[in-house]
């Protein structure tokens, strides 16, 4: 299997992690709160966007092991023919290296790594936020 999840692409990695990232945040909002579904919807698209994709990886770039650097500078380069309306390039690509990211740490069965990239990437978030 290991062989399979390294001929994968960098945007392959990608889609994965940002349905992975869209999981734990929608579990994240969730968790105790009694809310309308508009509200959960509110408060989770704060989380999944480029905008705090980027960010969080800009935060976490000098945490990230050697290997995980590779990774996301692969998919920081990848040629991508999808592009966003509502954010520029770069920090589309930011976000889209966040998201292999968690994608390659998945694949690689490293979960307890996965989790502490994802709540630290919440934390950053809502701290960027609330400043």
């Amino acid at each position: 299997m290991k062989e399979k999840i390294e001929e994968l692409s960098p945007l392959a990695l990608a889609f994965l992690g940002d349905s992975l990232h869209t999981s734990f945040v929608r579990l994240y909002v969730l968790n105790g709160q009694k809310e309308k579904l508009n509200t959960y919807h509110l408060r989770a698209k704060k989380f999944c966007n480029a905008n705090s994709q980027a960010t969080a990886l800009d935060f976490l770039q000098d945490e990230l092991h050697e290997t995980e650097q590779k990774i996301v500078k692969k998919a920081r380069n990848a040629h991508n023919k999808h592009s966003s309306k509502n954010f520029d390039e770069e920090t589309y690509k930011k976000a889209t290296a966040f998201e292999a990211l968690i994608g390659f740490l998945y694949l690689n069965r490293k979960e307890k790594r996965l989790e502490e990239i994802l709540e630290k990437s919440i934390k950053i978030i809502e701290q960027t936020q609330n400043n």
